[in-house]
């Protein structure tokens, strides 16, 4: 037996490492409820590794489950970082593990507890709580941000019998997608969305007063536009700039698991775009941006573009995922779209506008632009005409083939060129996804799953038609997680 937990207390301190604190629950466990998870968050906030013994069939007090059922539940639960079978009195196994902190219920505050003597024998600290009220749902949140919500997404089915395809014209186009060579640019963001209790108005000013009570991180910007193509079943090559800095390696992290080759150039003069939303009850109170807009150095500009176009020689597309963070200086920009012009390379191109200083239609002769309607109206400098007219202004300045402006809530409004002549035509979609979850991300799914289509030849229709459903599969969950053709094949079923 010894021999046994000398081997557990091993690999739990090779997996927590040399400087994590070690925190020590133990119990039955039983069918698990908002009590336990309510302790063992309590537990988790206390330290940097949590370690949660789960008592064997032989253990005193009611079993009423497997010792293996009861692991797997506890196993289950998000914050526990290491859980396993205890074999021995509790108290034996803390004087081998030696934890920072081991925690008890408050109900065991004022009773005889063997676990103070082997404490005190290292110099280890008994503390006494059961959590709080809003911990119990952490799990729900964890839920929010991982399930999608697509039972409230409506496919019209007009549309495309109007231009003339089917749902399983849709699939084979999505087949295709696979081992497509695409070339994604621009601006890396960290995503932070940090879910919060909201404990009522302060008594001092008109504020409302928040608790956070769980962060967690995604990849975003043109990050995710390459990380939703690669997971459609495209070949990805992904280059931007960040910081040096914890974000930027947990990007690189989060690219590398994805399955994107990623080039990050470091710029010493700036920290990786973070973006964190402060959210509570389903909706989001407050965004805070940290950032600099200022052009990448000439230097770095130039290594940049002479890496791109060393891949540009093995690229179907190119997608410039545009945030106006300085990652694309013009200079830069026109070179590389004059590159891919004489080597008629198709590209696509999206620049989102959060103050003035957007404008999309710097990305000359592409093949597709996505602007929302306010980036439109931006880059023609145009705020009264139709959304028609507006559309025809942004394709002549920008020479672009065909023009898809989303107008949010209301769906997408798409101008392309009549191909038996010189007529524009006009169409738009609704938006598919009737109660969303979260916007963010909706036009990054929207850009790539359209310019995958584009690229292995669908038309436009078709195409929009696609991006649309990835958009409504994206904003039906909390956070920005790549699409996967698993998720817009559900759809396209009915």
């Amino acid at each position: 037996m010894t021999g046994a937990v000398t081997d557990i207390v091993a690999e739990i301190r090779q997996k927590a490492g040399s400087r994590k604190r070690i925190v020590f629950v133990s119990g039955n466990f039983n069918t698990v409820h908002p009590g336990h998870l309510r302790l063992l968050r309590f537990a988790a906030e206390c330290g940097d590794f949590l370690v949660v013994g789960v008592a064997d069939n032989h253990a005193h007090g009611t079993i009423m489950l497997k010792e293996e059922l009861r692991l797997d539940g506890v196993r289950a639960i998000s914050f526990v970082d290491y859980a396993f079978i205890l074999r021995v009195s509790p108290e034996e196994f803390i004087a081998q593990l030696q934890p920072a902190i081991v925690i008890k219920g408050k109900e065991h505050e004022t009773k005889e507890n063997p676990e103070q003597s082997a404490v005190n024998g290292y110099g280890g600290k008994l503390l006494f709580g059961s959590g709080e009220m809003r911990f119990s749902s952490i799990d729900l949140l964890k839920r929010e941000i991982q399930e999608a919500n697509l039972s409230s997404v409506s496919l019209p089915m007009d549309f495309p019998a109007r231009h003339g395809f089917s749902r399983a014209d849709m699939q084979a186009t999505m087949d295709k997608f696979k081992g497509l060579r695409v070339t994604v640019l621009g601006d890396l963001i960290v995503d932070e969305y940090i879910a919060c209790d909201p404990l009522g108005m302060s008594q001092e000013d008109p504020t409302l007063v928040v608790t956070p009570i769980q962060t967690q991180r995604f990849i975003g910007g043109a990050a995710i536009v390459a990380s939703h193509a690669r997971e459609l079943g495209a070949d990805v090559r992904y280059f931007t700039v960040s910081g040096k800095d914890a974000a930027a390696q947990f990007a690189r992290d989060k690219l590398h698991e994805y399955g994107v080759y990623a080039e990050v150039f470091e710029d010493d003069s700036r920290p990786t775009t973070l973006k964190q939303r402060y959210r509570a009850s389903g909706k989001t109170l407050l965004r805070v941006s940290h950032l600099r807009q200022h052009d990448i150095h000439h230097q770095l500009s130039l290594q940049f573009a002479t890496e791109v176009k060393a891949a540009l020689s093995q690229s179907d597309l190119v997608i410039f995922s545009d945030f106006n963070y300085g990652c694309l200086p013009q200079s830069m920009v026109d070179d590389l779209v004059d590159f891919c012009r004489r080597r008629k390379i198709p590209m696509v191109a999206d620049s989102q506008s959060s103050s003035q200083m957007g404008d999309v239609s710097r990305f000359k002769n592409t093949m597709l632009l996505t602007p929302t309607e306010r980036e439109a109206r931006l880059a023609v400098r145009d705020f009264n005409s139709g959304l028609v007219v507006l559309a025809e202004k942004l394709r002549k300045k920008a020479r672009a083939k065909n023009i898809i402006l989303t107008l949010g809530a209301e769906g997408i409004m798409a101008h392309v060129a009549d191909p038996t002549g010189d007529e524009w035509l006009t169409d738009r979609l609704p938006a598919f996804n009737t109660a969303p979850k979260d916007s963010a991300g909706a036009g990054d799914s929207l850009l790539t799953c359209c310019s995958l289509a584009m690229a292995v030849g669908a038309d436009v229709w078709q195409s929009m038609y696609l991006g649309s459903i990835a958009a409504a599969c994206q904003v039906g969950r909390v956070g920005n997680i790549p699409l996967s053709p698993a998720d817009l094949a559900s759809e396209l079923k009915g």
